[in-house]
């Protein structure tokens, strides 16, 4: 089985609007569920229904799900207005990805796939219905277009420009995993050389609890206790992620930052092989964890932490402990060596999302090393003898210690009705060392409006300061090469991450350059000047640093040595102290026009090298040649 690089991930959920906020989240302990007061309670809950002893005023909330940039993605504010949030935030996480990937759809030379699903549409039934903003067969239609799951990952694929396949999965809890598999696949399959997946949920009004009913789902208090004594079910959670996946292979090859390694993973369902149709199955659950493990090639033991689907049921969580048990006893007998997790605990289920959320946590886990604690674990659930399993619960936060080999985690998602999803996750490999770089780079911005220009600039300087080890080179190439232009636009050429800063954060108009402008092909013209522009050291620092250049000149040098009676190379680049005697040589006329030919030629093979081709040239005395 290929193996398949996660080379970008991008999400919102409780508590934090971007995947390094949700790391932080979830490496602190933090349990982001929102407990309502009376006030804060959304008009549409019933009052007799809030009333009732019963009602758990409890749920994780994404902040500014009602927001919508429609003019960046094309939308009229009508057509904004019709469209379920679920589709509008997947969108948005969707381009994130992409960005975090570097990976721009229309200069990628692949093609991108989209694999994803969201949850039960309650905007079209809590909102646009009651509200009375379908009037007429064209609003009926419209709302269809902009609500139907069926349409999710095909906008996506519209309004991004991805030429692959455009799936909506939808398997209720197991769905956005099952969109990573099916991505998996159709990568192995070279359907496509990039694919986009995940999923959403987003249940409006946000602000709103459930009632408890004993044996439910619905957890009695608000907390999430996964495979602890006093578990007695979870609670709701909003929210979206993607991951953006490329084959590893290609992924080493592009230079691509590679956050984990997807091994194996497999799909399958229960059937009828358990009590009821929403009950989970052991043999179905032991199945798909053994046939991932299987088709990734990697023994049992070797994993150290997997990432349980870990609803916090009494119910739920033993079968799930005892299934992974089934799965990891093909091989070894040994007990407690493998961590346990839920992120339920901290963010609540998100159902069509709840896959997506696991296994971002588990990339940002085995990216930094360290296992982040599952929250609410005291006692284990008197259901599952943990001494007797691989496993124990990870309910603190600690380092992922190995013993030389890859980190290797699994990452189950399990839907209502059987369906259900397993991956084997493995750290990335060593990045290759960093090439030679330039001594100054030029870092390019832009944005669709003056104001995001503005914020643009302040996320950079923010990541340079926070990031001090990263090479200036490689953000200079990402802002190049994997950002989409746009109109407004600021540049900056700089010597070093401290020099970058200074500048960003005066912008100073000598340091920095901001125009508006329009996108257009614009001709350049190749001017050379001619005698007199010739001094010694001309150029050096060009001969040092840029390959194509160097050889160019080199050429030249040597095409030029049995007519030119000096040594040209060392009139150019002079030893110290020698500098005013080669200043005295290029001034006569054979030496200087010589070496002034020999220098731009030189500059005009480096333009052509970056992709610059001139549309006329224009030269003074010896550049007209």
């Amino acid at each position: 089985m290929d193996a398949i690089a996660i080379v970008g991930m991008a999400g919102r959920f409780p508590g934090a609007d971007s995947v390094d906020a949700f790391w932080a989240n979830l490496r602190a302990g933090v349990e982001s569920i929102r407990r309502f007061r009376d006030d804060e309670l959304e008009r549409a809950v019933d009052p007799a229904e809030r009333a009732d002893p019963r009602y758990v005023p409890a749920r994780g909330v994404v902040e500014g799900v009602e927001l919508f940039d429609a003019p960046f993605f094309g939308f009229t504010p009508r057509e904004a207005e019709l469209t379920d949030p679920q589709h509008r935030l997947l969108l948005e996480v969707a381009w994130e990805a992409l960005e975090h990937a570097g990976l721009r759809p229309r200069a990628y030379a692949g093609t991108v796939g989209v694999f994803a699903g969201a949850g039960g549409n309650s905007y079209l039934v809590n909102h646009l219905v009651p509200a009375g903003r379908l009037a007429g067969t064209a609003g009926a239609f419209q709302a269809s277009i902009h609500n139907k799951n069926d349409h999710l990952t095909t906008r996506i694929a519209y309004k991004l420009d991805l030429r692959g396949p455009a799936v909506t999965v939808q398997t209720a809890c197991s769905t956005s995993l099952v969109a990573v598999a099916t991505a998996c696949q159709a990568l192995a399959d070279w359907q496509c050389d990039a694919a986009l997946a995940g999923g959403a949920n987003v249940v409006v009004p946000q602000r709103a609890g459930y009632l408890y009913h004993d044996h439910g789902i619905g957890s009695p208090d608000g907390h999430c206790r996964a495979f602890d004594a006093q578990a007695r079910g979870t609670v709701a959670g909003n929210g979206a992620g993607m991951v953006v996946l490329k084959r590893l292979a290609d992924a080493l090859a592009d230079g691509d930052t590679v956050y984990a390694v997807i091994r194996g993973w497999a799909v399958n369902n229960d059937g009828a092989g358990k009590v009821g149709y929403t009950a989970p199955g052991v043999d179905g659950q032991a199945a798909v964890v053994t046939t991932a493990q299987a088709l990734a090639g990697v023994a049992p033991e070797s994993i150290s932490y997997v990432e349980a689907h870990g609803t916090g049921t009494a119910l739920g969580d033993p079968i799930e402990v005892r299934a992974l048990t089934r799965a990891f006893r093909r091989a070894t007998e040994k007990t407690g060596f493998c961590a346990l997790g839920s992120v339920k605990t901290n963010i609540g289920h998100l159902d069509a999302a709840a896959g997506i959320a696991g296994l971002i946590k588990t990339v940002q886990a085995l990216a930094h090393r360290e296992i982040p604690p599952t929250l609410h674990f005291t006692a284990p659930n008197p259901g599952i003898d943990f001494d007797a399993t691989p496993f124990h619960v990870a309910a603190e936060l600690r380092p992922w210690e190995s013993d030389g080999a890859p980190r290797r985690a699994g990452v189950s998602s399990f839907g209502l009705g059987g369906t259900n999803a397993h991956v084997v996750l493995e750290e990335a490999p060593a990045p290759p060392p960093a090439a030679p770089a330039r001594p100054r780079q030029l870092l390019v911005l832009s944005a669709q409006s003056e104001g995001a220009l503005e914020e643009a600039t302040g996320r950079l300087a923010a990541y340079l300061r926070s990031n001090p080890d990263v090479p200036l080179a490689d953000v200079a190439y990402t802002l190049q090469a994997g950002r989409e232009p746009f109109e407004n636009r600021r540049v900056l050429v700089c010597a070093g991450r401290d020099d970058a800063l200074a500048a960003l954060e005066t912008l100073a108009p000598e340091r920095v350059l901001t125009r508006a402008q329009k996108a257009a092909t614009r001709p350049v013209f190749f001017l050379f000047p001619g005698q007199g522009a010739q001094h010694a050291g001309m150029a050096r620092e060009l001969y040092e640093v840029e390959p194509a250049f160097r050889a160019a000149l080199d050429q030249g040098l040597e095409l030029a040595a049995p007519h030119v009676a000096a040594d040209l190379r060392a009139l150019l680049f002079p030893a110290p102290g020698a500098e005013a005697e080669a200043d005295e040589a290029l001034r006569r006329t054979e030496n200087a026009q010589t070496a002034l030919f020999l220098v731009e030629h030189a500059l005009a093979l480096l333009w052509r090298s970056w992709g610059i081709e001139p549309a006329g040239m224009l030269g003074h005395s010896i550049g007209e040649y």
